[in-house]
């Protein structure tokens, strides 16, 4: 399904590729879950620590990133110059910044979690951080490994968000 959307994309362009197939993409299946509902964030929140959490959001993150971040140029583009397909993006926040912000703020009530740092703090680190165009510019451009990427991402982020006591 995901190379049929990326497929579509590039052969027929976005008009031909529904909102829908690129839900589907993201999400991995066909289901109607939200990510805060899905089976990897709610495993990932639940973590006793911080940097258990951190390491198994990244992870989750990562998965995501490897199937919808090379379609998000795309979208960006086909939304900037297309107002159909711009009526169809959600309005208000950035869903993203939703989802990391409320991994930020269970993050954050953890007692590893660094002290100091605010949950609006540590969403804007997770959503900079764990951003389709940061993962882009390691894995497409840098030609790092995804996992590469996890691993670094996850210690930068645990280096910001968490003390060394685990």
């Amino acid at each position: 399904m995901v190379e049929a959307a990326r497929d579509l994309f590039l052969a027929q362009g976005y008009g031909a590729t529904s909102l829908h197939v690129v839900d589907t993409s993201i999400a991995g299946d066909a289901e109607p879950v939200a990510t805060m509902d899905r089976e990897w964030f709610r495993s990932a929140c639940a973590e006793p620590t911080a940097a258990g959490q951190l390491r198994a959001h990244v992870r989750g993150v990562r998965d995501i990133l490897g199937r919808v971040a090379p379609i998000m140029p795309l979208i960006a583009a086909a939304a900037a110059t297309d107002p159909e397909i711009a009526a169809q993006w959600p309005a208000g926040p950035d869903p993203r910044y939703t989802v990391q912000y409320a991994a930020a703020k269970v993050l954050t009530s953890k007692s590893d979690a660094r002290p100091g740092i605010d949950t609006a703090r540590a969403a804007d680190l997770l959503y900079g951080m764990l951003s389709p165009e940061l993962y882009l510019i390691f894995v497409r451009d840098r030609g790092w490994s995804p996992e590469a990427w996890e691993e670094w991402a996850c210690a930068a982020l645990t280096a910001q968000l968490c003390t060394d006591r685990e």
